[in-house]
């Protein structure tokens, strides 16, 4: 019986420039740089790959052959596939065996109304299928697009952490004994506002897979070294000193990262936040509510809404739809014209 084959694959020549191996088949990138050798192999996978028939058109292509597509082709290129595969998962289900054709707006909202879900969950599955579709469409697998239509938009959370609901975290999970990486993470998060998948990609050195600190220089690396930006913004920022002091005390302690378990990265800490959570009686808390907790805190504070932006990576229209009206001075102006008396 024949091995089975590997799969296009990359392999680095002697020379340092990678060559894209599938099979017997060797085919030069031209270039010593993996990122660009890496786009180069995806390229390649999704020309080799592209239908000889030609594209279908909607009434021939289901949904569940264009959440494949844009699972298999595009999902490994991003840097959190699972979420693809999460908003996959809840689609099929319902919308898997009907024709691209098919979707509309009556369709979107039954599918809503079947998951019954919250209306982020909800938007962000579809918002899957549109890409799909529109994947499908740009890689010559699919005639035409269809317009999925989303729920409208729920009102921004306005949950953000008092001072002493955040102490009392901290302590609960410096206490709990498989909690002390949480309290890393936790410090992290309020200093800096940092997204939950960055604070746990920190290293202590530059590396390509996450974000770095550096202690020298008191900067915050979020992203990998090479890695390219998302619409989740992750810009690099100062480290604030108290921070920077625990920093550099771990480390001096050995760290490797800066949330870690017994020297190792630490995957997601989903578990252990909801234990912390009820040892420390705070109900109805998000580890994503730490960012709302910090840019809260930073505009309480009258924090430049500009340098605001910049620190924590927001636009300054989510900015100021969300968070301004923490701010000491938020329509300020407005109340003293009121108060005048001609």
């Amino acid at each position: 019986m024949p091995r089975k084959t590997a799969g296009a694959r990359l392999y680095e020549r002697s020379n340092g420039i990678f060559s894209i191996r599938d099979g017997a088949r060797f085919i030069t990138t031209g270039t010593r740089n993996r990122r660009e050798a890496e786009a180069a192999l995806a390229r390649y996978i999704a020309e080799r790959d592209r239908p000889t028939g030609g594209p279908a058109t909607p009434d021939q292509m289901t949904v569940a052959r264009a959440l494949e597509i844009y699972g298999e082709k595009h999902a490994p290129t991003v840097r959190a596939p699972e979420r693809i595969g999460y908003a996959i998962q809840a689609l099929l289900p319902i919308l898997g065996d009907l024709p691209v054709e098919s979707i509309n707006g009556s369709v979107c909202r039954r599918y809503a109304e079947t998951r019954d879900k919250a209306t982020g969950t909800v938007r962000k599955a579809l918002g899957v299928l549109q890409a799909a579709i529109n994947y499908a469409h740009a890689e010559g697998y699919l005639t035409a697009t269809r317009k999925v239509r989303l729920p409208k938009k729920s009102a921004p959370r306005d949950r953000w952490l008092t001072r002493s609901e955040a102490a009392s975290l901290l302590r609960a999970a410096y206490r709990s004994p498989k909690g002390k990486h949480l309290a890393r993470f936790i410090l992290v998060a309020l200093y800096t506002g940092t997204r939950s998948d960055a604070i746990l990609g920190l290293r202590f050195m530059p590396n390509t897979a996450g974000g770095w600190v550096d202690i020298d220089k008191g900067m915050m690396h979020r992203r990998g070294v090479g890695q390219a930006e998302t619409n989740k913004r992750t810009p690099p920022a100062p480290i604030p000193r108290p921070l920077l002091a625990h920093l550099r005390r771990w480390e001096r302690a050995g760290g490797r990262y800066v949330v870690e378990v017994g020297g190792q990265r630490v995957a997601s800490v989903k578990t252990v936040w909801k234990r912390v959570l009820a040892e420390a009686g705070i109900d109805h808390c998000t580890r994503h509510d730490l960012r709302h907790t910090a840019i809260t805190w930073a505009m309480q504070r009258g924090m430049d809404r500009w340098l605001a932006a910049g620190f924590f990576g927001v636009t300054m229209e989510i900015l100021e739809r969300t968070y301004a009206h923490h701010h000491h001075d938020y329509l300020q102006g407005a109340a003293e014209i009121m108060a005048r008396k001609s």
